[in-house]
């Protein structure tokens, strides 16, 4: 999505409030012994509350026949994205995922934040800290005259700079009118390469990253993605639109 006028940006705006203030409300209620589920009754009910829709519910993945029936994603340890929310209760040492879009009046943001549950090794702090400082500094090079590579860069370097990996086959995206839109925003690539930047795209960028391999594989049975082998995974999210003073977060957690 190219922004065109002043009401885009405004569509923009309101659904990036009404995610970013259900998406924390999710994250204060993160503690052990909460159920997924729970976190799903609650976006719901707070959606309906904003004259809102979810993003997710009964999306349709190109080339997939599985139809998404949950108004969130609850991720959990090695799960990187797509978890659906179940009756598993949360313990001490968890690593929650929460992803969400948001449609207000055909406009869409996507954001996603991940928690520690509890006690968690001191591995698994730096694997959130890296990750969301990563995402920051991604967001940094969104830019006008900049390139993708540019945000690609900035994000691989300091992720593999702390000694860990950054989730191959897994990207960030356009948004705006569509969940999914063109470009894809991959988590590597080099300065000055990829598309040029422009006033008014909208991004949804977002790292997401492994304490061990980068390697990923499906699940069947609900077509979540974890790593292959176990490690714990982290993933930060914001949708951005690049102006003339640099990039606007309209999911600002």
């Amino acid at each position: 999505m190219i922004i065109r006028n002043e009401k885009d940006l405004d569509g923009l705006r309101v659904s990036g409030k009404i995610l970013t203030d259900i998406l924390l409300a999710l994250r204060a209620k993160v503690k052990v012994g909460v159920v997924l589920l729970e976190f799903e009754e609650l976006a719901k009910k707070m959606l309906k509350e904003a004259g809102a829709t979810s993003a997710f519910l009964n999306y349709k993945s190109e080339g997939s026949s599985h139809l998404y029936s949950f108004n969130i994603c609850t991720s959990v340890n090695d799960q990187v994205v797509h978890g659906e929310p179940t009756s598993y209760a949360l313990q001490s040492g968890d690593v929650l995922k929460l992803d969400f879009g948001v449609v207000y009046k055909g406009y869409i943001t996507d954001s996603a934040l991940t928690v520690a549950v509890g006690d968690v090794a001191p591995e698994v702090k730096k694997l959130l800290k890296t990750t969301e400082e990563a995402l920051r500094l991604g967001i940094t090079e969104a830019r006008k005259d900049n390139t993708l590579g540019d945000i690609g860069w900035a994000i691989e370097n300091h992720v593999e700079t702390n000694g860990l990996s950054i989730i191959a086959g897994l990207t960030g995206h356009g948004v705006g009118l569509k969940l999914h839109e063109e470009p894809s925003v991959y988590n590597y690539g080099r300065k000055g390469e990829g598309m040029k930047l422009k006033e008014g795209l909208v991004l949804a960028i977002e790292p997401m990253v492994s304490s061990g391999t980068s390697q990923i594989r499906q699940n069947k049975s609900d077509e979540s993605y974890s790593t292959k082998d176990g490690s714990m995974s982290a993933h930060f999210e914001k949708t951005i639109v690049i102006t003339n003073n640099g990039p606007e977060i309209l999911t600002p957690f």
